[in-house]
C-alpha cells in the first residue's frame, strides 16, 4: 500500500492537518487495547466538507479509512492500516437542539461531558453515562454501542440514538432513521436499494436471528440486524455498534432524558466475592438506577493512588472482598431514601459470613456520591496501575450473562484463571450481568498470547452455555470479531458479511473489524510483538519503582484520562491545542516508540521527539491525576538529559536555556544593576532586541530585579525552631514574601533559623536545572542544599518553604536523584508555609493572633505542584485563619507560565491560551475588593501580566491580618 500520492493530494486538497511522519502515525497506532497497527496516515478534517473530501481522496487512492474519536477503544476498533480521520478537534459541535422534544443533533467528535454541560441548563442530559465521559466522543460511543453504569435504567446507545446522517462509500449521503417497512426509504434520503435489501434480510432471517441473538440487554456483538425483524425498524440502530465499518457518521441525532433531581447511594460491603454476585439478582428488584462492582484488587490499588486514597478511606470500611455501589435516582427524595433503607435491610438480612459488619455505607451528600463515582469511573486505569510487565488484559472484558448465573459464572471463571497460573480482576456493571473481567498476563512473552487464546476459548464456551453474550459493552474490534462464528453460527456471520458488502462493497471503512477479522492473538499486531525490546539507557534518575524508564512509559495504557477538558489540571497543553501529540498519552507513546525502535533509528535524539516534548510544562498534574501514574514531568527531565547525552558532549546549550537554568547562580549578584536591567521593559525596542537575541517574548515583561533582596538572620526567642527556606525568586525578585513569612512566623512565637551555605547566594533546589534536563548541575545544587540543612534535619527542625515548585522538589525529584538517605530525611521535614501553619493549627500549637481584613473575599489560584501534592486543603485552612475571610478556589488548570515557558517567544501564545481557559477570566471577573491569592511566583506573574491584578502569597495575607 503506497501513501505518497495520498499524502500529496490531501495536503493540496483539504484544509485540515495531514500527517504521514513516523511519530504522528505512531501516536495513532494504539488505542486502549493491547494492539498496535501503524496507520497509513492521519488527517484532522477542518469541517464536514473536509471530512468528505478526505474520504473521497482515500477511496480514489485505494486506501481504507478509519474515523476515530478519543481512541479509548478496548478491543482495537480505533486502529488499523488505514487513513485515520481524527474527528475530535473540529467536528465537535451541537448542530441542533430541541428542549421541548428532548432531542439534540451533534457532530461525531463532541465529548459526552461537553454535551451534558450544554444540556444541563435545560434540565436534560444524555443518559448513556460511560466511565470515560470526560473524553469519550458521541461518534465513538455510537460506533461502539456503548452502555454505561445506568443502562439498567436507560439502555444502551442503540436505545437512545434517534437517527444518523452518514456518508457512505462513493460519497453517498444518507440519513438513516425509522422506516415503516418495505417500500419506505425514508423520504428518499436513504438509498432505496440498500433499504430494500436490509428489510428483505430481516424478513428472511427473522427466525435465525431470534434463535441466535442472546436475550440480554448487554449484547453488542456483530451488526444489530435484530432491529430489521421489527415492524418499524430504525435503520440508524443498524449503524450503532458498526465500529466505523459501514460509513462515516456526519451527524448523530439523540434522544435526551430529564436530569433526576435526587440521588442516593449505598456502598454494600461483602466478605466474599461470590456473595456479592449472588445478591445482585435480589438488589435489582429494588429498582436501582445502577449496581456497580468493585473487587478487592481494585480497592487495594485505589488505596495506593494519591488521587483516590482519601475518598476510598471514606467509603471502604474494613477489608471487604467486594463492594456493590447501588444508586437510586428520581424525582422524590423521600422515595429514594426509603429505597436506601430497603437496601440496608436487604443486605443486613444476609448471613454474617456474607457481609462486613458495616454492611452498607450510605452516601446521601451529592459531593460524596460524586467522589465515589469518580473512583469507580476510573476502574480500568486503577486496574492498569499494576507495576511490572504482567497487567490485567482485555479480551473477555465484558461478557454478559443472566443475573441468576452471575455468581456461578464468575466463580468458574476464577477457576479458569487459576488453571492458567493467574488471577483476574473484576469490576463494573453487576446490575446487567456484565463485568469487566481481566486476567493478569504478561503480553511481552509468547506465553501471554498462548494463555490468552486458551482462556478466551474456555470462557466463551461458558458464556454460550449460559446463553450469554460474548460482547456486552466494549464492542468487537480485533478481540471479539474472530469469535462471532462460534457465538452466532456461520449463517449469521454470512449475514453480517452481506450487510458489510451492501454498505461498503470495496471494503473502504475500517477493514478487519466485525467481519473478515484479524486473528485476535496475532502478536504481529500487538503493542508488544515478538522481539519487542526497548533500547537500554543509563538513566539519570532512579526508575526502579517501575523496573526501568521503559516500563514507566509502558504504564500508559492509552485510556485517555489526560484528554479531559475540564476539572483538575491535566493536560494543559492539550486543552489549548486539542492535538494528540500534546497529551500525556501522546508523549508517553512517542517516547515508547522511540525507545523500542518503532519510530526509526536515533529517534530518541531526534528533533521531532524534542518538539513533541516541548509543550509539556512540567505541571506534575499527571503525577496525581493519571490513574496509572504516568509522571510525564519526571519523564521529560529524563528525556532532556538523554537527548543532550545522545547528541554528544560537544553540543552547546542555548543562551536562553543557560540564562534560565543558571539564574540561581547569578541572580543574587545582579540586584544592584536592577535599574539598568529593567530598562528592557521600559525602552522601546529593547524587548524586541531580547526576542531576537535570546528568544524572550517581547510581549512578556521580565521580573523586576530587587536591590533589597532578602537576607535572613537568626531571630532570638524560646519558641519552636523552624527553618525558613527562601528560594532564589522570593529572595531576589519578590523579597516582600520572604519578609512577610519571617514576620508571621516570629509573631506566632517561632524561632526562625537561617541556614548557611558557606557563600552569599541563596540555597537552590536545582529546579531550573532540572527543567532543562541538566541533572548533574541539579545534583550539585541538591548536595549544597543537603549540606546546609543537615544540622536542622538531624534535629527534626521543620524546613518551611515558600515556592511550591522549589520546596516540593525536595519531596519529589530529590528522592530519585541518587542523593542517599539524607534526601529522604529532608523530604520528611520539608513543608510548604501553608502546610506548616495548617498542621500547627490542627495540633493546637498555633499561637497567632489575626484580625479581620478590609477585604472579605479571597480568590485563590493553586499552583500546579500544590495540586499535584494535595496541598490545596492546607492552603485553604491557612487562609481560613483570617477571621471573616470568604475563600473561593478558582477551578483552573496550569496558569501557563511554568517557569521559563511563558517567557519563551515561541510559547507565549500557548502560555496565554492556558491562562485564558479559566484563570484570567475568573480574576478579571473578581471585584476590586477581593484578594487574589497565588503562592507560585510564575502564577503571580501571569495574573499580573494577563489581568493587571496583584496576586499575593499567603504569607503576605497573614502579615496583613496580624493583630
Amino acid at each position: 500500500m503506497t501513501s505518497g500520492n495520498l499524502q500529496r493530494r490531501l495536503e493540496r486538497e483539504i484544509r485540515g492537518q495531514v500527517w504521514f511522519d513516523a511519530f504522528n502515525r505512531g501516536r495513532y497506532s494504539t488505542d486502549a487495547s493491547i494492539y498496535q497497527i501503524m496507520p497509513v496516515g492521519v488527517t484532522v478534517p477542518a469541517d464536514e466538507e473536509d471530512a468528505a473530501a478526505a474520504l473521497a481522496i482515500a477511496e480514489e487512492e485505494g486506501v481504507p479509512v478509519l474515523p476515530r474519536g478519543a481512541g479509548t477503544s478496548q478491543n482495537g476498533q480505533a486502529i488499523g492500516e488505514a487513513l485515520i480521520l481524527d474527528c475530535t478537534r473540529h467536528l465537535n459541535n451541537v448542530v441542533d437542539f430541541d428542549a421541548g422534544a428532548r432531542t439534540v443533533c451533534v457532530q461525531p467528535g463532541i465529548v459526552l461531558e461537553q454535551l451534558n454541560r450544554y444540556l444541563k441548563p435545560h434540565g436534560l442530559f444524555y443518559p448513556v453515562d460511560v466511565s470515560t465521559a470526560n473524553r469519550a466522543t458521541i461518534g465513538g460511543m455510537t460506533g461502539n454501542n456503548s452502555c454505561g453504569a445506568r443502562s439498567i435504567r436507560y439502555g444502551n446507545m442503540v436505545h437512545n440514538v434517534r437517527s444518523i446522517e452518514a456518508l457512505l462509500a462513493g460519497g453517498v449521503k444518507a440519513h438513516f432513521r425509522a422506516v415503516s417497512g418495505l417500500g419506505d426509504s425514508g423520504n428518499g434520503d436513504m438509498p432505496s436499494e440498500l433499504v430494500e435489501n436490509l428489510l428483505d434480510l430481516g424478513d428472511s432471517e427473522a427466525d435465525e436471528i431470534r434463535r441466535r441473538f442472546p436475550k440480554l440487554l448487554r449484547r453488542v456483538g456483530g451488526y444489530n440486524i435484530d432491529e430489521l425483524t421489527l415492524d418499524r425498524p430504525n435503520l440508524a440502530r443498524l449503524l450503532v455498534g458498526s465500529e466505523g465499518t459501514l460509513g462515516f457518521f456526519r451527524r448523530i441525532h439523540l434522544d435526551l432524558q430529564p436530569i433526576p433531581p435526587h440521588k442516593v447511594l449505598g456502598i454494600c460491603h461483602f466478605a466474599r466475592f461470590y456473595d456479592a454476585m449472588d445478591s445482585v439478582r435480589h438488589i435489582v428488584k429494588l429498582n436501582p438506577a445502577a449496581v456497580e462492582l468493585m473487587d478487592r484488587t481494585m480497592i487495594e490499588l485505589a488505596r495506593e493512588i494519591p488521587l483516590f486514597a482519601p475518598t476510598v478511606a471514606r467509603f471502604v470500611k474494613g477489608e471487604p472482598d467486594a463492594l456493590l455501589l447501588v444508586e437510586f435516582a428520581g424525582d422524590d427524595h423521600g422515595e429514594q431514601l426509603a429505597s436506601l433503607r430497603q437496601l440496608v435491610e436487604l443486605v443486613e438480612s444476609l448471613s454474617e459470613n456474607q457481609r462486613q459488619p458495616s454492611s452498607v455505607v450510605e452516601a446521601v451528600d451529592p459531593s460524596f456520591q460524586q467522589a465515589v463515582w469518580e473512583v469507580r469511573a476510573s476502574g480500568l486505569n486503577i486496574m492498569m496501575s499494576m507495576k511490572g510487565d504482567a497487567k490485567p488484559v482485555s479480551f473477555i472484558e465484558d461478557c454478559a450473562v443472566a443475573l441468576e448465573d452471575l455468581a456461578e459464572y464468575t466463580a468458574r471463571l476464577s477457576e479458569v484463571f487459576a488453571r492458567h497460573g493467574t488471577t483476574g480482576t473484576f469490576y463494573a456493571h453487576a446490575s446487567v450481568g456484565c463485568l469487566h473481567v481481566r486476567p493478569v498476563l504478561d503480553m511481552k512473552q509468547a506465553g501471554g498470547a498462548k494463555a490468552m487464546r486458551s482462556i478466551a476459548e474456555e470462557a466463551l464456551e461458558m458464556v454460550r452455555e449460559y446463553k450469554g453474550s460474548h460482547s456486552g459493552e466494549h464492542g468487537d474490534g480485533i478481540s471479539r470479531s474472530e469469535f462471532h462464528e462460534p457465538m452466532f453460527g456461520r449463517r449469521m456471520v454470512e449475514n453480517f458479511e452481506q450487510v458489510k458488502r451492501w454498505f461498503d462493497p470495496d471494503n473502504v471503512f475500517n477493514p478487519g473489524k466485525i467481519v473478515n477479522p484479524h486473528r485476535f492473538d496475532d502478536r504481529a499486531i500487538m503493542r508488544y510483538p515478538s522481539g519487542y525490546q526497548c533500547e537500554p539507557v543509563e538513566t539519570a534518575l532512579d526508575w526502579s519503582a517501575w523496573q526501568g524508564y521503559d516500563r514507566a512509559l509502558e504504564m500508559c495504557n492509552n485510556n485517555g484520562a489526560c484528554r479531559k477538558a475540564q476539572g483538575g489540571v491535566m493536560c494543559p497543553s492539550f486543552r489549548v491545542t486539542g492535538e494528540e501529540v500534546h497529551l500525556t498519552r501522546g508523549r508517553a507513546n512517542s517516547l515508547r516508540l522511540a525507545l523500542s525502535g518503532a519510530a526509526g533509528a536515533e529517534a530518541l535524539q531526534s528533533k521531532e521527539l524534542y518538539e513533541t516534548m516541548a509543550l509539556c510544562v512540567g505541571c506534575k498534574a499527571c503525577r496525581r491525576e493519571c490513574p496509572t501514574g504516568v509522571d510525564m514531568a519526571r519523564m521529560k527531565i529524563e528525556f532532556l538529559h538523554q537527548h543532550r547525552r545522545l547528541q554528544g558532549s560537544g553540543v552547546r546549550i542555548g543562551l536562553r536555556d543557560r540564562l534560565f537554568a543558571w539564574l540561581p547562580r547569578y541572580a543574587h549578584r545582579l540586584g544592584p544593576l536592577g535599574s539598568l536591567l529593567d530598562l528592557r521593559d521600559r525602552l522601546t525596542g529593547l524587548a524586541l532586541l531580547s526576542q531576537w537575541l535570546f528568544g524572550l517574548s517581547a510581549n512578556r515583561p521580565l521580573p523586576r530585579w530587587r536591590r533589597d533582596r532578602f537576607r535572613p538572620d537568626d531571630s532570638t526567642g524560646e519558641g519552636r525552631e523552624v527553618v525558613l527556606l527562601v528560594d532564589t525568586f522570593n529572595s531576589c525578585f519578590e523579597s516582600e514574601n520572604a519578609r512577610a513569612a519571617q514576620k508571621v512566623l516570629q509573631a506566632a512565637g517561632y524561632r526562625v533559623a537561617a541556614p548557611a551555605a558557606g557563600d552569599s547566594r541563596p540555597l537552590c533546589c536545582g529546579r531550573t536545572f532540572l527543567s532543562s534536563g541538566l541533572v548533574d548541575e541539579a545534583k550539585a545544587e541538591a548536595r549544597r542544599m543537603l549540606e546546609a540543612l543537615r544540622p536542622f534535619v538531624e534535629r527534626g527542625v521543620p524546613i518551611v518553604g515558600l515556592e511550591p515548585s522549589c520546596l516540593l522538589s525536595l519531596r519529589d525529584e530529590y528522592l530519585v536523584m541518587g542523593l542517599g538517605p539524607e534526601a529522604e530525611k529532608l523530604a520528611d521535614n520539608a513543608v510548604l508555609f501553608e502546610e506548616f501553619f495548617a498542621a500547627e493549627h490542627e495540633a493546637g500549637r498555633l499561637a497567632l493572633k489575626l484580625k479581620p481584613l478590609a477585604q472579605k473575599r479571597a480568590l485563590v489560584h493553586g499552583h500546579c505542584h500544590q495540586k499535584s501534592f494535595a496541598v490545596m486543603p492546607a492552603l485553604n485552612k491557612t487562609l481560613a485563619l483570617v477571621p471573616e475571610l470568604e475563600i473561593e478556589v478558582i477551578d483552573s488548570s496550569c496558569c501557563g507560565m511554568a517557569g521559563s515557558f511563558g517567557y519563551e517567544a515561541e510559547h507565549y501564545r500557548y502560555s496565554m491560551d492556558m491562562a485564558e481557559l479559566s484563570l484570567l477570566p475568573a480574576v478579571r471577573a473578581a471585584d476590586e475588593d477581593s484578594l487574589i491569592v497565588a503562592n507560585g511566583v510564575s502564577c503571580r506573574g501571569q495574573i499580573g501580566h494577563g489581568a493587571s491584578r496583584e496576586a499575593l502569597h499567603v504569607a503576605r495575607v497573614l502579615e496583613m491580618a496580624l493583630a
